[in-house]
């Protein structure tokens, strides 16, 4: 199976314009669930970064002990307080009754704790149910939720390590072998998988896109979290999964790039958050 690389071209193509008589909700309504009392910060990068790429509205469920910071991060910021500080069935149950309807699209996982794997299964499964289009990161990447995502149409962002702990298999270094393992698990599995590394793989199993970014920087903390944002919100306004995802990691680097030609290697990863609308507005299209 061959791959392209991603050009500035594709990725127009692969973000929607704007309706110019659009309101409030019709360009995104996305779930950011993540944090925990270490990480507080990971679902914070997100929620701004599906803002600062055009979502309308953010949704950012996180546990009631990192609450106060969130919000003092942002007034932007909708926060729903989670019932435990881990992910729990009981916190579940009670966020799936406090998600507004019509959510569009949701990233799930960043700095999150899973205490109970039943929990994520019922979180999963419920949003899918509510069609709601799903990208999994981090923690939310665990090997149980397989047979609830295969075919469903889910987008799942795994660095190496995780990559492996959700499929068993070693990622290697070379290029080549790895973007034959990264098709082959997407085609078993019929998910869309985007590999994060100094090269992005995005497979959905019959197509493969290459989003090369050669910015070293971007090995700081967070970044991902981010992209996890940003990718969001493509979903929440493109149903092609790999359309989505492509546009998503074609913006986080451009903006690394941006950042990198500022400050070398001394980026943190709010930097990206800063120059995502400069690198957005050359996609924006109204109609």
């Amino acid at each position: 199976m061959s791959s392209k690389s991603l050009t500035p071209t594709m990725v127009k193509k692969y973000i929607p314009p704007r309706k110019l008589n659009s309101r409030k909700g019709d360009n995104g309504k996305i779930l950011i669930v993540g944090g925990s009392y270490m990480y507080h910060g990971a679902p914070i990068l997100s929620s701004l970064a599906a803002l600062r790429t055009g979502a309308d509205l953010v949704y950012t469920a996180v546990p009631k002990v990192n609450v106060h910071e969130t919000r003092a991060a942002s007034p932007d910021l909708i926060v729903i307080p989670l019932a435990d500080s881990k992910l729990t069935r009981g916190s579940v149950n009670k966020l799936l009754g406090q998600v507004p309807a019509g959510i569009d699209s949701a990233a799930i996982g960043m700095g999150l704790v899973v205490q109970d794997i039943e929990a994520l299964k019922l979180l999963i499964k419920s949003l899918i149910e509510r069609d709601v289009r799903l990208s999994l990161d981090a923690s939310a990447l665990r090997k149980e939720v397989l047979p609830i995502i295969k075919g469903k149409n889910i987008l799942v962002t795994p660095h190496s390590g995780e990559f492996e702990r959700l499929f068993g298999e070693k990622i290697p270094d070379d290029k080549k072998t790895r973007i034959s393992i990264i098709q082959k698990y997407a085609k078993k599995n019929s998910l869309t998988i985007m590999l994060k590394g100094s090269d992005d793989i995005i497979s959905d199993g019959s197509k493969t896109l290459i989003n090369s970014k050669k910015t070293p920087a971007m090995t700081v903390g967070g970044t991902g979290d981010v992209l996890s944002g940003i990718t969001a919100s493509m979903l929440s306004r493109n149903r092609n999964v790999i359309e989505a995802a492509a546009s998503a990691a074609f913006l986080n680097g451009q903006a690394g790039k941006i950042i990198q030609e500022q400050f070398g290697m001394h980026m943190i990863a709010s930097d990206l958050i800063d120059v995502l609308p400069i690198v957005s507005k050359r996609f924006d299209r109204i109609k």
